[in-house]
């Protein structure tokens, strides 16, 4: 609670800059542009989180009473169990909606591009090197490949390239977006695959980075397959 009502009183100072109309400033120092990003980092998050909920005059009643010392019109209780509430009914599921659209619209914009091929399950690839291969991998198959993964904003989640080792394992292995795509391709084949998430993870998190939702992009490139 004490690390909620630190985060609320910082937001609170830093929302209430951005809504009044401020001098301007100089960034002279390093410091001065840590400072000034913190603030934009903090006003960033909280637009995010609140919108158009956000009531100034009350958040800044409760950083007030806070700073100030006097009696809060809620208990530590009281003011964590509204702070949670609002998170699990109207924040979360607000960003989560919102990820989804970015993806969504991700995957719209991208099937446009040329050479991305989109197929009836809804994967899309693009053929980035052609090898000399000329058998493709059936689903009993394994196969040794290199990839690098990362979500639609660049973010890495995953690479066997960064750890420069090679994965081997079998199709029925890996998520289904892998299986279909591998299929496509050819020894010494290298491909991009943006993997939509019903092809992947679906509509629950994985990981901190992979939230539900997510399109996963990976370039991959077959080495070698193993009957």
């Amino acid at each position: 609670m004490k690390k909620t009502l630190l985060l609320l009183v910082i937001a609170g100072a830093a929302t209430s800059l951005f809504a009044q109309k401020t001098p301007a400033v100089e960034l002279k120092t390093s410091l001065d542009s840590v400072n000034y990003a913190y603030g934009m980092n903090i006003a960033n998050n909280l637009k995010r989180v609140m919108d158009s909920d956000l009531n100034i005059k009350l958040f800044l009643a409760g950083l007030n009473d806070v700073i100030s010392g006097s009696a809060a019109k809620l208990s530590n209780d009281k003011a964590n169990a509204s702070f949670n509430d609002y998170n699990t009914k109207v924040a979360q599921p607000r960003i989560t909606g919102r990820w989804k659209d970015e993806n969504t619209n991700f995957l719209e914009e991208n099937k446009k591009r040329p050479g991305v091929v989109t197929t009836a399950s809804g994967l899309q690839y693009e053929v980035m090197k052609k090898g000399a291969g000329t058998v493709s991998p059936k689903p009993a198959d394994k196969v040794e490949v290199h990839y690098h993964g990362t979500m639609i904003d660049g973010q890495i989640f995953d690479s066997s390239v960064q750890r420069n080792k090679t994965a081997t394992f079998g199709l029925t292995q890996v998520i289904s977006g892998w299986t279909e795509g591998l299929q496509y391709m050819k020894e010494g084949d290298k491909f991009k695959f943006f993997i939509p998430y019903s092809l992947a993870y679906g509509e629950q998190a994985r990981s901190a980075i992979i939230k539900g939702f997510s399109t996963l992009i990976f370039e991959v490139e077959l080495f070698k397959i193993n009957p």
